[in-house]
């Protein structure tokens, strides 16, 4: 699943899936901008992707902001000469909480890191990819964005919309060259998981067909194939990644 020799950006690169997605497309040869709102982390990420025989650099990015995501491309143009993919993967996780109880600035923080920050970096990727023959992105959704999740509605809605946006982005581009897709996974056993109690993660488990937690790097190997020329005719499409959860 070739994309050696391909430039790209993956945002939310300092942890879990992000961190996995980018040293997996490293592997395969790709040239990446690793962002993330903390420096320090996606500079660990960057030295170890390096040390590995790999490309990275590193940058620190607010994806809520539109000149963040500009400067994430403009970077990636000026250390590695373009930009042929992009894995949009910026998230927040609230609280659980019911909806009259969403307290309205953690409404608007979940929706423009989840959603608006996603716009942010498509459109500063396709303004690049329209002048210079195309590429492909891929957009970090969740199984939230596909179903119904009580007590997560602000993430839901957030999730639901990067969903609508990859649906008709995909429409709009894709006779100017441009592939673009969603992942959608269900529960993760990423980092940020395994500090969960054991019963706790027997019952994100037991909410799949397979009655397991994913793996990030099965995530990261589907992100890397979307991005990949071995998906050429595949464009507007959200991926499930859940172990058969929303069959349930």
């Amino acid at each position: 699943m070739s994309v050696n020799g391909k430039t790209g950006i993956v945002t939310g690169a300092g942890s879990g899936l992000g961190e996995v997605g980018a040293k997996r497309l490293a592997r395969e040869g790709a040239k990446l901008v690793v962002a993330d709102r903390y420096l320090d982390r996606v500079e660990r990420v960057a030295e170890e992707i390096n040390a590995a025989g790999g490309q990275a650099t590193p940058l620190a990015a607010d994806v809520t902001n539109f000149e963040d995501a500009q400067r994430l491309v403009d970077t990636a143009v000026a250390a590695y000469g373009g930009l042929d993919i992009a894995f949009n993967n910026a998230g927040v996780t609230p609280r659980l909480v019911t909806v009259h109880e969403i307290d309205n600035q953690d409404w608007l923080d979940v929706v423009n890191v989840n959603l608006t920050g996603v716009f942010h970096c498509m459109k500063a990727e396709l303004a690049y990819f329209v002048e210079h023959g195309g590429g492909a992105i891929v957009n970090m959704a969740s199984t939230a964005g596909v179903m119904a999740h009580p007590l997560r509605a602000a993430y839901s809605a957030s999730k639901h919309g990067v969903v609508g946006l990859t649906r008709s982005s995909a429409v709009e581009y894709a006779q100017r060259g441009v592939r673009i897709n969603a992942v959608a996974p269900g529960p993760i056993d990423s980092v940020s998981a395994s500090g969960l109690p054991t019963e706790v993660r027997a019952s994100l488990a037991a909410k799949t067909a397979m009655n397991r937690m994913g793996q990030a790097d099965e995530v990261a190997a589907l992100v890397n194939f979307l991005l990949s020329d071995q998906a050429p005719f595949i464009t507007g499409s959200v991926y499930e990644i859940n172990g058969g959860q929303t069959q349930l």
